[in-house]
């Protein structure tokens, strides 16, 4: 049985055709990875509260409320 296919079967075709499979599943293993963290530069990473003022953001402090 031979039919041809109207514009609207066609288009339903082709979607099927384009759309009607999902992808495979991507494993949450192949998703992430292990890294072993080095060892931190200690005075990089220490606070200093003379500088933080630089990185604070308060509109009632600019107002100086």
């Amino acid at each position: 049985m031979n039919k041809e296919l109207t514009g609207g079967d066609a288009a339903v075709a082709a979607r099927h055709e384009r759309y009607g499979q999902l992808p495979d599943r991507i494993r949450f293993e192949d998703m992430t990875e292990e890294v072993e963290a080095g060892r931190g530069d200690g005075g990089s990473a220490s606070y200093v509260p003379e500088g933080s003022w630089k990185y604070y953001s308060c509109l009632a402090l600019d107002l100086g409320l």
